[in-house]
């Protein structure tokens, strides 16, 4: 029987030294922004930055680093910077302002942070980024965006999971289109002000690097097919997440992974890639046909409540013919001092538990677990809106959620004012991504990462409303203060589209291109990437075992071999060929996949979203291993075939105490 240790090696312990840990934390950020190069406003003209990615990260960052002056290359695969995936975010946005006077502070922003993340975030990062987050608000509302007020004007807040304050401030169900608006329109001032050229249509297929350095990408265009090459004097990679590794999920079904994992094989090493998030309320999966997931906001659980029937045999009852007293709140009963409002990797282990007890409700469907058992199941938990009606009124939970109900609706064909919705977790966030240090820099030089393709804010698990504060916060207010240190030293040496960088990239890219078309097989790309979502979720998924990663890593790799012995991509190569680029994307989930097992084999803790069966406390909570796992898994690429080395960062708490985490 294979162990752990066989699936990787094991190399040097890594640290972070742009941040001084010899400070208080509230003076470090202050003291990094002193410190670091400046690049006299005239000089600026002279350097060029590439942005891969238009969402709030990206977005946010071309749009600074243009106004600043620098020349602004910006790149994203969809027909508009407004199509990035930031448009899909929902709830709201965290920000420590105290709106509320509840005795919230940028110290209990940054504790609950940490805590939600299971203590496996740096907490240098997670400090910063509650630091700036009220200039966040400042910001969007000089924009325009139209954040909700209360009756008397003032800025409203609500509460998501994870915290007992009000601190997220939010549009409606409609927070990440609002702020990406909000963005794109000061992206389109530079690009109207000739600071940033804007390339939609291009994918990021390979990383240019010379000499050590992140010097440039290589693209395809999506309507033509032509591969280029574009250089500049540092690249910015702000493209987003893998959730979609898992196929189905509530990520939008162009996400994709491919620019962090070419920049991964050329040496970034990969930051905690088993940190993945599963969202306790989206609508459940009805279908073998279906492509992709809907999630219902975190917002919801303010006012909705959370059950299951108390008996097994009212699961097929309509839900409103179940009286109050055989009803079971599970997240009131169990969490009391959290109730609903509890994290997210919480909130789903408990829907799974009271699945699995028999207790779920909709259609049944056969479940066969890792154990190779067979049986009847029904995947879904309710939502229950029918006491806030009672108390708000119709129109009130309306004016709050409507737009939120209406897509419910649209969707299943229930009426979620009458009937409650029901729900169950899925693959939502990914809190693993590119290894940076406190500079948002990879340990490739001139390589930054920002936004959700980094690691460094979320640790094991994301609170709700971060995702929007991390993206802004990176492209706003750090990337612009940490890149001028990079950049003070250029500009670097122009490349010609002959030097040999430029040309291996390009070739590269090419090969892997006509390989991909050259293999005229059987399977449709679809059907591979289906199966590697059903290994990913059955195996890597809301709870793992070390048989089943063991498992799980050869079902892998036997499918890796299917691939690329019987995958069929049709079409050509120099024209507009959707299966051309879902299958370059498989080639780097088929692999990151492998990847994220073996991270997850070797971290036998539970610690957030990363539930190992082995590793719980007697009721069932994550209990985490500091004494041997307290550090950042961070892995490096040893090339195709052999085994990746884990790095370890060693995470230091010095501003707040490790405690075993309770919601209760």
């Amino acid at each position: 029987m294979a162990k752990p240790e066989d699936f990787f090696t094991v190399g040097n312990d890594i640290a972070d030294t742009k941040a001084d840990t010899s400070l208080p934390i509230e003076k470090i950020w202050p003291e990094r922004q002193f410190h670091a190069k400046l690049v006299n406003p005239s000089n600026r003209r002279k350097l060029t930055v590439i942005i891969v990615g238009t969402g709030l990260a990206g977005g946010a960052a071309a749009a600074s680093l243009g106004e600043a002056g620098y020349n602004v290359l910006n790149f994203c695969y969809q027909d508009s910077p407004r199509r990035a995936h930031s448009i899909a975010a929902q709830g709201g946005i965290n920000a420590a302002k105290n709106y509320r006077n509840d005795n919230d502070s940028v110290h209990r922003l940054f504790y609950d942070t940490v805590k939600g993340g299971d203590y496996r975030a740096r907490e240098t990062n997670v400090y910063r980024l509650a630091e700036v987050s009220a200039n966040i608000i400042d910001q969007c509302v000089a924009q325009g965006v139209p954040f909700a007020r209360d009756y008397g004007g003032l800025l409203d807040n609500r509460s998501f999971g994870g915290v007992q304050v009000q601190r997220t401030f939010y549009a409606r169900g409609q927070t990440g289109q609002q702020l990406l608006i909000g963005a794109y329109q000061a992206l389109e001032r530079q690009v109207d002000a000739g600071t940033v050229k804007m390339y939609t249509r291009h994918e990021m297929m390979e990383i240019i690097l010379k000499d050590g350095r992140a010097r440039g990408i290589v693209t395809r265009d999506m309507v033509t097919g032509e591969i280029e090459s574009w250089t500049a004097d540092a690249v910015v990679l702000a493209t987003g997440g893998y959730g979609n590794v898992f196929f189905l999920s509530t990520n939008a079904m162009g996400c994709n992974n491919t620019a962090a994992w070419r920049a991964y094989r050329k040496g970034a090493y990969f930051g905690n890639p088993c940190f993945t998030q599963i969202h306790p309320t989206c609508i459940p999966v009805h279908g073998d046909t279906q492509s992709k997931l809907t999630l219902m906001s975190e917002s919801l659980r303010n006012d909705g409540r959370i059950w299951v029937p108390k008996n097994a045999a009212d699961a097929t009852k309509d839900p409103r013919e179940i009286p109050e007293e055989d009803r079971d709140y599970y997240l009131e009963r169990i969490y009391p001092a959290f109730g609903n409002l509890v994290p997210r990797d919480i909130a789903s282990r408990q829907a799974k538990y009271m699945c699995d007890e028999g207790r779920g409700v909709g259609p049944a469907v056969t479940e066969t677990d890792q154990d190779g058992n067979t049986r009847q199941v029904r995947r879904g938990v309710y939502l229950d809106f029918s006491e806030a009606i009672s108390r708000m009124g119709k129109d009130g939970v309306s004016a709050k959620y409507g737009n939120l109900f209406d897509m419910y609706a649209q969707i299943t064909g229930e009426d979620p004012y009458e009937t409650p919705m029901r729900i169950y977790p899925a693959v939502h966030y990914t809190m693993g991504g590119l290894w940076v240090d406190y500079d948002l820099e990879s340990n490739v030089p001139g390589l930054y990462v920002t936004g959700e393709a980094n690691f460094s804010d979320h640790g094991a698990n994301r609170l709700g409303a971060s995702a929007l504060m991390q993206g802004l916060a990176d492209g706003y207010f750090v990337l612009p203060n940490t890149i001028n240190d990079y950049l003070a030293s250029g500009p670097y040496e122009k490349l010609s589209d002959d030097d040999p960088a430029v040309v291996e990239a390009v070739n590269s890219v090419n090969e892997r291109i006509d390989k991909l078309l050259s293999i005229n097989g059987e399977r449709t790309v679809d059907s591979i990437h289906k199966e590697l979502g059903n290994i990913m979720w059955e195996y890597c998924g809301m709870e793992r075992k070390e048989a089943g990663l063991i498992t799980a890593i050869q079902k892998i790799r036997d499918l890796r071999e299917e691939f690329w012995k019987n995958v069929k991509v049709t079409g050509e190569k120099e024209e507009l060929n959707q299966a051309l680029e879902r299958a370059g994307r498989l080639v780097d989930f088929l692999e990151l996949g492998e990847l994220m097992c073996i991270d997850a084999l070797h971290r036998r803790e539970s610690a957030g979203g990363h539930f190992r069966a082995e590793s719980q406390t007697e009721d069932g909570e994550a209990l985490r291993d500091d004494k041997n796992f307290l550090y950042v898994a961070a892995w490096e690429f040893a090339g195709d075939g052999k085994k990746p080395i884990l790095h370890k960062e060693p995470l230091v708490y010095k501003a707040i105490e490790l405690k075993q985490r309770s919601y209760k």
